[in-house]
């Protein structure tokens, strides 16, 4: 039965190189973890956390998976497992997952921001229920990474316009300069 089921799984895409074998073992080891922390936080009643709580763990899990998968600090991380294709602007880059097997699988984990969410959700919803002070602080701070990315981006978008419409108007300022020195 085993056999029939991995000449299936070799079937799947025909001529790609898709890790299947490592998505498997990295889903394996995800629900492994998740069981450990599911029984560490039935282990002890603790206060459920609230809605601001779900609202820090989303920013904070969104700007943890951006710096993971796409900053160029953590580039180390991911070296073994990735290649740098390309630079993508506000500090971030775009690694592309490379080798096979278990590297691959950890390549495509470490630069996908979307892949890597689950991950870092279940660890940070661990944390905010065994250590919550601490790991609100940590939530908050990225959280306020997340804004200043932002607003960071809103303003680099404003004065690119700023400088479209100051280039628009020397243009027609130019323009009009040379329509009153021609002779009519």
């Amino acid at each position: 039965m085993l056999s029939e089921i991995l000449k299936r799984v070799d079937g799947y895409a025909p001529g790609r190189d898709v890790p299947l074998r490592g998505y498997g073992a990295a889903m394996a080891t995800y629900a492994g973890l998740l069981g450990l922390v599911l029984f560490g936080v039935t282990r002890k009643p603790r206060r459920q956390p609230g809605a601001m709580d779900l609202a820090l763990l989303g920013v904070g899990t969104h700007k943890l998976s951006r710096i993971i998968t796409k900053d160029f600090v953590t580039s180390p991380l991911r070296a073994p497992f990735t290649s740098r294709r390309e630079v993508e602007g506000a500090g971030e880059v775009h690694d592309e997952p490379r080798g096979n097997g278990w590297q691959r699988s950890i390549g495509e984990l470490l630069t996908c921001p979307y892949c890597a969410g689950p991950w870092l959700a279940t660890g940070l919803g661990a944390l905010l229920t065994w250590r919550p002070a601490p790991t609100r602080f940590v939530l908050q701070t990225l959280a306020a990474v997340t804004v200043s990315d932002f607003l960071h981006a809103a303003y680099a978008r404003l004065h690119e316009s700023r400088k479209g419409v100051q280039a628009e108007r020397q243009r027609s300022e130019r323009g009009a300069g040379a329509d009153a020195a021609r002779p009519s």
